[in-house]
């Protein structure tokens, strides 16, 4: 697996996640969402993702994200 679906997989993860545990816990997990949405948001602005950074430093392989139309 490449950088990219990783980060993916964990930032969708998350939200389903938290999504859960608003529903079934507290409403206070939202904000756990609205960080995730931030920092993906933040990403795409400025290109530069921590998860990527330490994934990199860790060894992972680089890779482009794929899209949904192949």
């Amino acid at each position: 697996m490449t950088i990219d679906r990783i980060v993916h997989v964990v930032a969708g993860t998350f939200i389903l996640l938290s999504l859960a545990l608003a529903k079934l816990h507290s409403p206070n997990w939202y904000w756990f969402t609205a960080f995730v949405g931030a920092n993906l948001l933040q990403s795409g602005l400025t290109n530069w993702c921590l998860m990527s950074s330490i994934l990199r430093k860790l060894g992972v392989p680089e890779g482009n994200a794929v899209g949904c139309a192949r």
